[in-house]
């Protein structure tokens, strides 16, 4: 986890972006589809601004929003992420078979 921004946390694996958590309790992560389309359509969240044609999603209040659920969530939007980094990078942070 860095601080970026003045004052986000900002979660990396490799150095890309996974999720994001404000100071005020706001949240962003990388979603994949079908959970984009979904939580968007319960109004769980919607769209990042600036990251939503990456599929990153943005909620106001993380408080709200069921801890285990959003656990899987962020363990998704990590997977997602890490998935994208070359099979060099995947083997040096531990992430893919030898």
């Amino acid at each position: 986890m860095n601080i970026q921004w003045g004052d986000h946390q900002v979660y990396k694996v490799g150095g890309k972006m996974f999720a994001v958590i404000g100071a005020r309790g706001t949240l962003s992560f990388k979603a994949n589809d079908v959970a984009f389309e979904m939580l968007i359509e319960t109004g769980v969240a919607r769209p990042s601004p600036y990251m939503a044609r990456a599929k990153w999603l943005f909620v106001d209040d993380v408080k709200k929003f069921p801890r285990e659920e959003l656990r899987r969530y962020i363990a998704d939007a990590h997977a997602l992420v890490a998935a994208k980094l070359s099979r060099k990078r995947q083997r040096e942070l531990g992430l893919a078979a030898s």
